[in-house]
């Protein structure tokens, strides 16, 4: 949906299944349900999650005819995808093999590329398009510096047959499209710092002479053509995780050339450490209830000299808790943008209402939004709602916060 002029929507990876048929049952269900709660009158962004099982059938020219007779019959439409999880995301044990496969295979780019392809078809006249992807890849997978550059090469390799193929499209549909890389905890990529270190020593110095070479342009356009077709995906909740300030990301990303193309609005659990080992042993309890078998849970500690400690996921967390000297723990869970606290533990809520500011007061960071809390599945019982009710009130406070 238009706000102002932003485009608004929540990620379709809420609903469970895989194929595109449970796709789209799922977005005939809840898209009118949604619109309907907020009593919403306009055009409907969609932020589509599309599995490769899914792209494969989306791609028949019959199946995209029915798709885009819907869009039209349900006043919506589709302006970004979220390709960061390549298959099963619901009701499996997902974890780190959400980055599966990763970008150094040519699997995870022709998906990407046949996605690209996709919406290209979907995306209205005169309206840009993205699609969010994986950091490249998962960190603990590369035991040396030596494999896990081998790893970066191949990634920037395939990253550049994605642009060349979006410089493609843009000449035939005039379509801008733009991939759209999502630092998060643990991943190759997971601070803003890492994504500029990306940039400046592998993607534009190594990328833009192979990409030259591919359209047979000079590599000072190679290079404007690379920052125009790759841009960041601004994850407020792994941006919180990791503790960076928005409005200074922003700038950081701003003066090394970093276009933003989409913000995807969540918030991550917070958790002030106590002193007492009582405390600390009750507290140990109630995480558990967070730590499920589903998700990726990192956490990053905030400790009392100032310095930051990892945790590759929730239970390595919590059996460290009565030893530790942390101060507070930043959790990759997505919690409920509606909410500020879970009892006695807290949410990055007012990073999000810092992003929105900022967007507010500079609109040319970026005009796609996209709330994004999968978890409501996994979440404890005591923070369940209807689902279209939870996807409503979520973007009914978004909307809030930027009136």
């Amino acid at each position: 949906m238009k706000i102002h002029d932003f485009h608004l929507s929540y990620c379709s990876n809420i609903h469970p299944g895989e194929t595109w048929d449970a796709t789209f049952e799922n977005l005939k269900i809840y898209i009118p349900e949604v619109k309907n709660r907020l009593k919403h009158k306009g055009p409907f962004g969609i932020g589509l999650r599309l599995s490769h099982e899914a792209s494969l059938i989306l791609q028949r020219p019959e199946r995209m005819r029915e798709f885009q007779d819907w869009l039209k019959k349900a006043n919506a439409y589709v302006f970004t995808l979220n390709c960061f999880p390549y298959g099963g995301f619901h009701r499996t044990k997902v974890k780190e093999n959400v980055h599966t496969p990763d970008w150094t295979t040519p699997e995870r780019k022709d998906y990407t590329i046949r996605s690209f392809r996709i919406l290209a078809q979907l995306l209205p006249e005169g309206m840009e398009g993205g699609i969010s992807t994986s950091p490249l890849s998962y960190r603990h997978w590369f035991s040396s510096e030596k494999k896990k550059n081998d790893a970066i090469q191949k990634s920037t390799d395939h990253l550049m047959e994605v642009v060349e193929e979006l410089v493609k499209i843009h000449q035939e549909t005039g379509k801008l499209l733009h991939l759209d890389i999502e630092p998060e905890p643990d991943g190759i990529l997971e601070n803003s710092d890492e994504l500029i270190s990306y940039f400046h020593n592998w993607l534009l110095p190594k990328g833009k002479m192979a990409l030259a070479e591919m359209l047979g342009v000079s590599t000072d356009e190679a290079e404007k053509l690379i920052k125009t077709h790759i841009q960041a995906c601004y994850d407020v909740c792994h941006f919180a995780i990791v503790y960076e300030n928005p409005a200074e990301t922003f700038k950081k990303l701003a003066s090394a050339g970093i276009q933003i193309g989409k913000i995807q609005i969540s918030a991550a659990l917070k958790v002030m450490i106590p002193e007492s080992a009582v405390e600390r042993f009750t507290l140990s309890k109630r995480l558990e209830e967070f730590a499920e078998s589903t998700y990726l849970h990192q956490v990053v500690a905030r400790k009392k000299d100032g310095q930051f400690a990892s945790y590759p996921d929730l239970p390595q967390a919590i059996e460290h808790l009565g030893k530790t000297k942390d101060l507070e723990w930043r959790i990759h869970f997505h919690v409920p943008v509606f909410l500020d606290n879970y009892g006695s533990f807290q949410s990055t809520q007012s990073d999000i209402s810092l992003v929105l500011n900022q967007i507010l007061s500079y609109p040319k960071i970026t005009n796609h939004l996209e709330v994004e809390t999968y978890t409501w599945e996994v979440l404890p019982e005591d923070t369940h709602l209807t689902l279209g009710e939870s996807i409503a009130r979520e973007l009914s406070w978004v909307i809030g916060e930027m009136k």
